[in-house]
């Protein structure tokens, strides 16, 4: 009878004490582990062959006891714009998508943290896929290595920020964010800094309240879209059971212990947040703390039920918010020839 063969650990699921170990009990040296971790987290090694300071007895031994359960990016589109869009294959077959998004100072990575998602935002296509599985914090911190050597293949120019508005909740799977964000952060890692990332929830109170209570260093990005309840509940079911009022209390809490504004992601749709009467919740909502605002153009995901407001309406907004000390910008949408813009990323491919 044949033996299974046995499934090989990820050796990125190991801690640096693990690995030292593991190289003492097979004749090696502990510092052998350090070597490795540079190759995994500095370096981004996608295969053992690539550790190049290491014997070929020692990369042979890794291979024999472990696997680098790395992403393949298999399909790759570009946009007019210079938007990269990922369909990024995990070492399950599940598939997620990433975005690299250049512009004149800057170099984004819109990075997914679930397959699929649960939360049903009407407005999302994520939203119509079945939430499969979490990210591994390395799925992860695979999709941002990923995007920083395209910047650098592409554009010559460095990655310079990071945002979780891909596919997925990220305060869903915040244990795995927030140990990619390490990763991702450390000089031991990719050596970014915290300042340039950004978390995108649609509003998880207790989640933000824990943020807060963990000191996290990123920053924190809100997709609000209206800021009555009856409205909001009717686009984002979220918010039957996480309410604004416990958003805003949840913010006020997250301002006392980190003294950072919010960014609020907000999209003005005709006929469902159009009137005066929103934009004046809007603002209202935007002085519970300091804040500023992302007013977001629409990118359609094919019926049709979601239709941008006209310009006077964002005209509106813009000098309400404004007019009341209240940052505000208008965000054009990047990478819609390739359905890469935000609420559009559906693994089509």
């Amino acid at each position: 009878m044949q033996s299974v063969e046995t499934v090989k650990r990820d050796i990125r699921k190991l801690k640096t004490d693990d690995l030292k170990k593991f190289f003492i009990d097979h004749g090696d040296k502990a510092f052998r582990a350090v070597q490795v971790d540079e190759w995994l987290w500095k370096k981004s090694a996608k295969s053992f062959d690539q550790m190049t300071n290491l014997s070929v007895a020692t990369r042979e031994l890794l291979k024999e006891h472990f696997a680098i359960n790395h992403i393949h990016v298999d399909n790759m589109q570009r946009s007019a714009d210079g938007t990269i869009k990922n369909a990024v294959t995990l070492h399950d077959g599940l598939i997620v998508e990433s975005v690299l998004i250049p512009a004149e100072t800057r170099i984004t990575a819109c990075v997914s943290s679930q397959v699929g998602c649960s939360l049903a935002c009407k407005f999302c296509a994520t939203a119509r896929l079945k939430r499969q599985r979490n990210l591994s914090a390395d799925e992860i911190y695979d999709q941002v290595a990923a995007i920083k050597e395209q910047a650098e293949l592409f554009f010559n120019r460095p990655l310079t920020n990071i945002v979780f508005m891909g596919m997925g909740e990220p305060l869903l799977n915040y244990s795995n964010v927030t140990a990619a964000i390490e990763k991702i952060t450390s000089q031991k890692g990719l050596g970014m800094a915290m300042k340039r990332i950004t978390v995108s929830t649609v509003g998880i109170a207790k989640m933000i309240i824990k943020m807060a209570d963990d000191g996290v260093k990123f920053n924190l990005a809100v997709s609000l879209h209206a800021a009555l309840d009856k409205t909001r509940s009717s686009i984002m079911p979220i918010n039957d059971s996480n309410p604004l009022s416990e958003l805003a209390d949840a913010l006020k809490y997250w301002y006392q212990k980190t003294k950072r504004k919010v960014t609020y992601e907000y999209v003005v749709w005709k006929g469902i947040n159009d009137t005066p009467e929103h934009a004046q919740a809007l603002l209202k909502f935007c002085k519970v703390i300091p804040s500023k605002v992302n007013l977001i153009e629409y990118n359609p995901i094919d019926d049709g039920e979601f239709k941008q407001a006209s310009d006077d309406i964002l005209t509106m907004y813009m000098d309400l918010l404004e007019r009341n000390g209240i940052t505000t910008r208008i965000r054009k949408s990047r990478g819609k020839d390739i359905d890469a813009a935000c609420g559009q990323l559906a693994n089509k491919s």
